[in-house]
Protein backbone atom coordinates (compact mmCIF):
# COMPACT_ATOMS: atom_id res chain seq x y z
CA UNK A 1 0.00 0.00 0.00
CA UNK A 2 1.27 3.45 -0.95
CA UNK A 3 1.55 5.97 1.86
CA UNK A 4 -0.22 9.29 1.60
CA UNK A 5 3.12 11.09 1.77
CA UNK A 6 4.59 9.02 -1.08
CA UNK A 7 1.47 9.46 -3.19
CA UNK A 8 1.44 13.23 -2.73
CA UNK A 9 5.16 13.53 -3.46
CA UNK A 10 4.78 11.40 -6.59
CA UNK A 11 1.71 13.34 -7.81
CA UNK A 12 3.42 16.72 -7.57
CA UNK A 13 6.64 15.37 -9.04
CA UNK A 14 4.52 14.41 -12.05
CA UNK A 15 3.22 17.96 -12.33
CA UNK A 16 6.78 19.29 -12.46
CA UNK A 17 7.66 16.75 -15.14
CA UNK A 18 4.66 17.74 -17.27
CA UNK A 19 5.50 21.44 -16.97
CA UNK A 20 9.03 20.75 -18.20
CA UNK A 21 7.72 18.76 -21.19
CA UNK A 22 4.89 21.07 -22.31
CA UNK A 23 5.47 22.61 -25.72
CA UNK A 24 5.70 26.35 -25.13
CA UNK A 25 5.69 26.77 -28.94
CA UNK A 26 2.26 25.12 -29.17
CA UNK A 27 0.97 27.37 -26.39
CA UNK A 28 2.40 30.47 -28.11
CA UNK A 29 0.89 29.39 -31.45
CA UNK A 30 -2.50 28.99 -29.77
CA UNK A 31 -2.23 32.47 -28.25
CA UNK A 32 -1.40 33.87 -31.71
CA UNK A 33 -4.45 32.09 -33.19
CA UNK A 34 -6.68 33.48 -30.45
CA UNK A 35 -5.28 36.97 -30.99
CA UNK A 36 -6.09 36.67 -34.71
CA UNK A 37 -9.60 35.45 -33.77
CA UNK A 38 -10.08 38.45 -31.50
CA UNK A 39 -8.86 40.89 -34.17
CA UNK A 40 -11.28 39.51 -36.77
CA UNK A 41 -14.08 39.57 -34.20
CA UNK A 42 -14.69 35.85 -34.48
CA UNK A 43 -16.39 33.73 -31.85
CA UNK A 44 -14.82 30.94 -29.80
CA UNK A 45 -16.77 27.72 -29.21
CA UNK A 46 -15.48 25.39 -26.46
CA UNK A 47 -16.35 21.69 -26.56
CA UNK A 48 -15.62 18.98 -24.01
CA UNK A 49 -17.23 16.15 -22.05
CA UNK A 50 -17.01 15.08 -18.42
CA UNK A 51 -14.49 17.07 -16.38
CA UNK A 52 -13.41 18.78 -19.59
CA UNK A 53 -16.98 20.06 -20.00
CA UNK A 54 -16.74 21.70 -16.59
CA UNK A 55 -13.46 23.28 -17.70
CA UNK A 56 -15.19 24.59 -20.84
CA UNK A 57 -17.84 26.29 -18.72
CA UNK A 58 -15.23 27.98 -16.54
CA UNK A 59 -13.09 28.97 -19.54
CA UNK A 60 -16.05 30.67 -21.25
CA UNK A 61 -16.10 33.13 -18.36
CA UNK A 62 -12.37 33.82 -18.63
CA UNK A 63 -12.24 34.26 -22.41
CA UNK A 64 -15.25 36.61 -22.27
CA UNK A 65 -14.38 38.59 -19.14
CA UNK A 66 -10.59 38.77 -19.36
CA UNK A 67 -9.97 38.67 -23.13
CA UNK A 68 -13.24 40.15 -24.40
CA UNK A 69 -13.64 37.29 -26.90
CA UNK A 70 -17.23 36.25 -27.60
CA UNK A 71 -17.18 32.67 -26.27
CA UNK A 72 -19.76 29.90 -25.80
CA UNK A 73 -20.06 26.24 -24.83
CA UNK A 74 -23.08 23.95 -25.25
CA UNK A 75 -22.62 22.56 -21.74
CA UNK A 76 -23.79 25.86 -20.23
CA UNK A 77 -27.34 25.14 -21.42
CA UNK A 78 -28.27 21.75 -19.99
CA UNK A 79 -31.83 22.00 -21.35
CA UNK A 80 -30.66 22.37 -24.95
CA UNK A 81 -27.84 19.85 -24.50
CA UNK A 82 -30.15 17.15 -23.16
CA UNK A 83 -32.93 17.93 -25.67
CA UNK A 84 -30.45 17.59 -28.54
CA UNK A 85 -29.06 14.38 -27.02
CA UNK A 86 -32.55 12.96 -26.61
CA UNK A 87 -33.81 13.97 -30.07
CA UNK A 88 -30.67 13.65 -32.21
CA UNK A 89 -28.30 11.43 -30.21
CA UNK A 90 -25.10 11.99 -28.29
CA UNK A 91 -22.84 11.60 -31.34
CA UNK A 92 -24.35 14.62 -33.08
CA UNK A 93 -25.04 16.88 -30.09
CA UNK A 94 -22.02 19.16 -30.66
CA UNK A 95 -22.22 19.32 -34.45
CA UNK A 96 -25.92 20.20 -34.34
CA UNK A 97 -25.24 22.83 -31.69
CA UNK A 98 -22.50 24.35 -33.91
CA UNK A 99 -24.95 24.38 -36.83
CA UNK A 100 -27.50 26.17 -34.66
CA UNK A 101 -24.80 28.65 -33.67
CA UNK A 102 -24.11 29.35 -37.36
CA UNK A 103 -20.39 28.53 -37.14
CA UNK A 104 -18.34 30.32 -39.81
CA UNK A 105 -14.74 30.43 -41.04
CA UNK A 106 -14.34 33.58 -38.94
CA UNK A 107 -14.86 31.49 -35.76
CA UNK A 108 -12.78 28.98 -33.83
CA UNK A 109 -13.62 25.70 -32.10
CA UNK A 110 -11.48 24.74 -29.11
CA UNK A 111 -11.53 21.22 -27.69
CA UNK A 112 -10.76 20.36 -24.08
CA UNK A 113 -10.42 16.59 -23.92
CA UNK A 114 -8.35 13.89 -22.27
CA UNK A 115 -8.08 11.84 -25.47
CA UNK A 116 -9.22 14.18 -28.23
CA UNK A 117 -12.01 11.91 -29.51
CA UNK A 118 -11.82 8.77 -31.60
CA UNK A 119 -14.58 7.40 -33.84
CA UNK A 120 -12.93 3.99 -34.36
CA UNK A 121 -12.61 3.37 -30.62
CA UNK A 122 -16.06 4.90 -29.91
CA UNK A 123 -14.57 7.47 -27.53
CA UNK A 124 -16.02 10.99 -27.36
CA UNK A 125 -17.37 10.54 -30.90
CA UNK A 126 -19.24 13.82 -30.68
CA UNK A 127 -15.89 15.64 -30.83
CA UNK A 128 -14.65 14.27 -34.20
CA UNK A 129 -18.08 14.86 -35.74
CA UNK A 130 -18.03 18.48 -34.57
CA UNK A 131 -14.48 18.91 -35.84
CA UNK A 132 -15.40 17.53 -39.26
CA UNK A 133 -18.08 20.21 -39.44
CA UNK A 134 -15.65 22.91 -38.27
CA UNK A 135 -13.22 21.84 -41.00
CA UNK A 136 -15.99 21.98 -43.59
CA UNK A 137 -16.81 25.55 -42.49
CA UNK A 138 -13.12 26.55 -42.54
CA UNK A 139 -13.05 27.44 -38.83
CA UNK A 140 -9.85 27.51 -36.82
CA UNK A 141 -9.52 24.36 -34.69
CA UNK A 142 -7.65 24.49 -31.37
CA UNK A 143 -7.21 21.91 -28.65
CA UNK A 144 -5.82 21.12 -25.23
CA UNK A 145 -5.68 17.33 -25.09
CA UNK A 146 -3.60 14.45 -23.76
CA UNK A 147 -2.83 10.80 -24.57
CA UNK A 148 -1.91 10.81 -28.29
CA UNK A 149 -4.20 13.78 -28.97
CA UNK A 150 -6.79 11.68 -30.79
CA UNK A 151 -8.75 13.15 -33.65
CA UNK A 152 -8.33 16.68 -32.30
CA UNK A 153 -4.55 16.59 -32.74
CA UNK A 154 -4.91 15.15 -36.25
CA UNK A 155 -7.09 17.99 -37.55
CA UNK A 156 -6.29 20.96 -35.30
CA UNK A 157 -4.81 24.16 -36.59
CA UNK A 158 -2.93 24.32 -33.28
CA UNK A 159 -3.03 21.72 -30.52
CA UNK A 160 -1.43 21.68 -27.08
CA UNK A 161 -0.64 18.15 -25.93
CA UNK A 162 -0.45 17.53 -22.18
CA UNK A 163 2.32 14.92 -21.97
CA UNK A 164 1.40 11.50 -20.61
CA UNK A 165 3.89 10.56 -17.91
CA UNK A 166 1.96 7.75 -16.23
CA UNK A 167 -1.07 5.80 -17.38
CA UNK A 168 -2.60 5.85 -13.90
CA UNK A 169 -2.98 9.64 -13.81
CA UNK A 170 -3.75 10.61 -17.41
CA UNK A 171 -7.19 12.06 -16.69
CA UNK A 172 -6.38 14.07 -13.55
CA UNK A 173 -3.26 15.56 -15.12
CA UNK A 174 -4.98 16.27 -18.47
CA UNK A 175 -7.95 18.02 -16.90
CA UNK A 176 -5.81 19.91 -14.38
CA UNK A 177 -3.48 21.14 -17.11
CA UNK A 178 -6.36 22.27 -19.30
CA UNK A 179 -7.02 24.80 -16.53
CA UNK A 180 -3.36 25.67 -16.01
CA UNK A 181 -2.88 26.26 -19.74
CA UNK A 182 -6.06 28.22 -20.48
CA UNK A 183 -5.48 30.41 -17.41
CA UNK A 184 -2.01 31.17 -18.74
CA UNK A 185 -3.44 31.92 -22.18
CA UNK A 186 -6.24 34.27 -21.06
CA UNK A 187 -3.83 36.28 -18.93
CA UNK A 188 -1.32 36.81 -21.74
CA UNK A 189 -1.04 40.62 -22.10
CA UNK A 190 -1.64 40.55 -25.88
CA UNK A 191 -5.09 39.03 -25.31
CA UNK A 192 -6.00 41.21 -22.33
CA UNK A 193 -5.39 44.49 -24.19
Amino acid sequence: MVSIQNYTQDYFKGISEIVSKLSKKDINDTIEALLALKKRKGRLFLLGVGGSAANCSHAVNDFRKICNIETYTPVDNVSELTARTNDDGWDSVFVNWLKGSRLTKKDAVMIFSVGGGNIEKNISTNIPKALDYAQKKGSTILGIVSRDGGYTKKVATHCILVPTITSEKITPYAEAFQAVIWHGIVNCPVLVE
